[in-house]
């Protein structure tokens, strides 16, 4: 472990709470499963962002002055017979490289010493269930000593503000572990690519969990922890449906599949959706709605560079997408307008109805404000041309090298009166993750091709 960076962004953090401040930060609970299981064990991000330890029932303390202490599980032989290695607080300064440790039962007793005499206590609000409480619990007991000198903190913050800022901009070790898990993910979907075009070829019955098989016999057979988060793997109709999940639809020759699939690599995600001809070929229609996708892909990251505003590559891709429904005939000229109106009016919604990225990081969709904090006080309001409700807009967030943002652009067809129908049940997203660089963005999903033709040769 690299205890040095983490204690690097210990003292940042100090720095930002401000010198008489107490930044109080629990790992995540586990959860249970079932009546004999719990669900396999994930910490909270912002507390492995701090000290890169893993186990659960764990606590960390930054005080302004940057001293940090640990509470973690004790040591205890017989529970690690069934649950395994605990650290344990002795061992926890030199292998994490914090001032102080003790046992997690010692919390309540110590953080009222911990917190007398700071001007802010700072915790994460409302992620973690039952936090405020047992904060407000401490300070109870503090205001309890202060007719013997004990000083309690005025005031309350939240510790997401700081720490969303810290992690918003990726250090070089976090690009590369990212890199790394881009990596992975390519080979996965490549892999999942492949196998549905071998056993179509085979005259096998192939279904939509044969491919999750392969991406995550992929992603651990690289050494990543877990999936980021569920597998879309969406055949034929399924597409269209955003959010759907790997389950048991056929994937049926002549049909397009959408997978939409990453893995977490130590601590870190990756965000890949391709979609494909499950038999290895594109037909006319789906090659047509293919390329207009991937061109505003391509205008998305042509805008995509430090300097530029978040919203920059979604406006870049609906100006394309909205052109090319109306030169395929998806939308009506003579119904819906001019191309500004179709913007205008948001008339593509029934096509492309989600933005076109997030951040990505520790997270799938990362913590990090999407509006820019030096310009905060500015807005404008419009009335949203579909709902009729009235949209508060604030300027965008400045992108800065080293920030990681996803560009996804879709499209999904939908059968409906007017809309043409060789392109019904036709859904297509294309999305690669994005280190923002000075003069550009870098790629590092781009293991896996994009362009159809590359397509229907790696499925040959």
């Amino acid at each position: 472990m690299n205890t040095a960076l983490y204690q690097a962004r210990r003292t940042e953090l100090a720095r930002r709470i401000g010198p008489q401040g107490i930044a109080i930060l629990p790992t995540a609970p586990e959860q249970q499963r079932n009546r004999d299981a719990d669900f396999l064990y994930r910490h909270d991000s912002y507390f492995y962002y701090l000290c890169g330890f893993t186990e659960p029932k764990a606590w960390l303390v930054v005080q302004g002055n940057g001293r940090t202490t640990l509470f973690c599980n004790p040591k205890d032989l017989e529970r690690e017979i069934w649950d395994g290695h605990r650290l344990g607080p002795e061992a926890a300064p030199a292998a994490l490289g914090v001032d102080a440790a003790f046992a997690v039962d010692a919390l309540d007793a110590q953080m009222p010493g911990l917190l007398d005499g700071r001007d802010a206590v700072w915790f994460p609000f409302a992620t973690h269930t039952g936090l405020e409480s047992r904060v407000g619990g401490w300070l109870s007991s503090l205001r309890a000593r202060v007719r013997f000198g004990a000083l309690t903190p005025e005031q309350q913050r939240d510790l997401c503000g700081p720490l969303d800022e810290m992690r918003l901009v990726k250090d070089a070790s976090e690009q590369d572990t990212m890199r790394r898990a881009a990596q992975i993910s390519a080979g996965a979907h490549i892999r999942a690519m492949q196998l549905s075009a071998r056993m179509l070829r085979a005259g096998q019955e192939v279904c939509e969990y044969h491919l999750d098989a392969e991406l995550l016999h992929e992603f651990r057979r690289h050494g990543s922890q877990y999936p980021a988060y569920g597998s879309i793997v969406a055949a034929g109709a399924n597409a269209c449906v955003l959010h759907y999940r790997a389950d048991a639809g056929l994937v049926r020759d002549g049909e397009l599949v959408l997978i939409d699939a990453g893995c977490e690599l130590d601590g870190y995600a990756s965000d890949i959706t391709r979609t494909f001809p499950a038999n290895g070929t594109f037909t006319g229609p789906q090659r047509a709605l293919y390329e207009l996708v991937l061109a505003s892909q391509n205008a998305a990251v042509a805008v995509t560079r430090a300097g530029a505003r978040f919203t920059d590559p979604h406006e870049a891709t609906v100006k394309v997408l909205a052109q090319g429904m109306l030169d395929l005939g998806l939308l009506d000229a003579n119904q819906v307008g001019t191309l500004e109106d179709v913007i205008e009016k948001r008339a593509y919604f029934q096509f492309y109805m989600h933005r076109t990225g997030h951040w990505l990081g520790m997270d799938v969709h990362d913590c990090g404000a999407y509006t820019e904090p030096s310009e905060i006080g500015q807005k404008t309001e419009r009335r949203d041309a579909l709902s009729g409700d009235t949209i508060v807009n604030r300027p965008a967030r400045i992108l800065r090298s080293g920030m990681v943002l996803t560009i996804e652009p879709g499209i999904y067809v939908r059968p409906a009166a007017g809309v043409p129908e060789q392109f019904h049940n036709i859904g297509i997203r294309i999305e690669d993750d994005a280190i923002v660089t000075d003069d550009g963005c870098e790629l590092i999903s781009r293991g896996v091709p994009v362009e159809p033709d590359a397509i229907e040769a790696l499925m040959r």
